[in-house]
């Protein structure tokens, strides 16, 4: 085994049944690429295998860590992958924003030994995931305690991370094994223009209009916008400003060991909760779902904020919004969980 793969264990892999179609799960990011053996059901039922996680600067390809996760499974894989790319799909090179890999998908069956294969946006395959989970992989936010998530309509899928993820999904009411169907939509809703709600929002706004022509949402709802929020805060404390990374203000805030950085934790829930009710509006959505590492991380600082007001906090829409289930998705694996769904949507049903 690579000794830069760590592995994850999210369940056994069945592999012999006959009604069973084996493939390659694979979520790529910046960081990391996230691999695993997957089987899946004629009835749409996935079950992935041990994930092994590959730092992407320790491999000079996409291919040469095919090989390495292949290395790792006595140099035989099945010949068919599923793909969630961090990225836009669907051109004849696809190339990653913090990762010199590059992927031809005309090149897969010749580099890959893939002779069937399906490529999707990293937001679609959460948006595949949250599709398929079963009930109890979802933590309720806001909204009827206990309500589940809706069969038919439209449910908004938000999840922020490095930057801000959107995409929504249409079910027509009935289960997978019941025949039934749904439909995802991948969206670039991350950069839409923020829109300041109160005072100190006004001044996160300006602090960053110094360096941006342009805000959007994913400059104050994202991992490393917490650095800003930090900074806004302590200006307006009139305290020296100390410089500390996003992942340092993250734990020094979620741990309450430093009272600014537990308010700019506070402070991104509010703007994360209204961002999430702005973009229910806007799918005329029926459910939200937030996904993601960072807000699995933080669900216990939600649930303690303001992010439920903030969501229902939409005018004449107040009552409404307040009728709208608000899950988090607490799928271990949801990008590789997807990229399955989503192989499985294309290719088995």
């Amino acid at each position: 085994m690579s000794s830069a793969a760590t592995i994850e264990k999210t369940g056994q892999i069945r592999r012999s049944e006959s009604d069973m179609t084996d493939i390659v799960a694979v979520d790529i990011g910046g960081t990391h690429a996230r691999f695993a053996l997957a089987s899946v059901a004629p009835d749409g039922t996935i079950t992935l295998g041990e994930p092994a996680t590959l730092h992407t600067k320790d491999h000079g390809s996409f291919q040469l860590a095919w090989q390495a996760f292949r290395d790792m499974n006595g140099g035989t894989l099945p010949p068919a992958v599923a793909m969630s790319v961090a990225g836009p799909v669907g051109g004849e090179v696809i190339k990653f924003t913090n990762n010199p890999w590059i992927i031809r998908p005309a090149l897969i069956e010749e580099k890959l030994g893939a002779t069937r294969h399906t490529i999707v946006n990293d937001f679609a395959a959460v948006a595949h995931a949250v599709a398929r989970a079963p009930e109890d992989e979802f933590l309720d936010l806001a909204g009827p305690p206990g309500a589940p998530l809706p069969a038919s309509g439209t449910i908004s899928v938000i999840g922020p991370g490095t930057g801000l993820g959107v995409a929504h999904l249409w079910r027509d009411g009935r289960t997978i094994s019941e025949g039934g169907s749904y439909h995802v939509q991948a969206t670039e809703g991350g950069h839409i223009d923020f829109a300041p709600l109160d005072l100190i929002e006004d001044a996160i706004l300006a602090r960053l209009r110094k360096r941006h022509t342009r805000v959007s949402v994913e400059r104050v709802v994202s991992g490393p916008a917490i650095a800003d929020i930090y900074a806004t805060l302590a200006a307006m404390e009139q305290k020296a400003i100390v410089e500390k990374s996003d992942i340092e203000i993250w734990t020094a805030g979620t741990s309450g060991e430093d009272p600014l950085a537990s308010a700019a934790v506070d402070r991104f829930c509010l703007s994360l909760g209204a961002a999430a009710g702005d973009y229910a509006l806007a799918h005329g959505a029926a459910g939200v779902v937030i996904a993601g590492g960072l807000g699995y991380r933080i669900r216990e600082t939600i649930l303690k904020s303001g992010f439920s007001e903030r969501f229902c906090a939409k005018g004449r829409f107040a009552g409404m919004m307040a009728t709208l289930p608000v899950k988090l998705i607490t799928h271990p694996q949801p990008g590789l969980f997807g990229a399955a769904a989503a192989f499985a949507r294309e290719h088995l049903q």
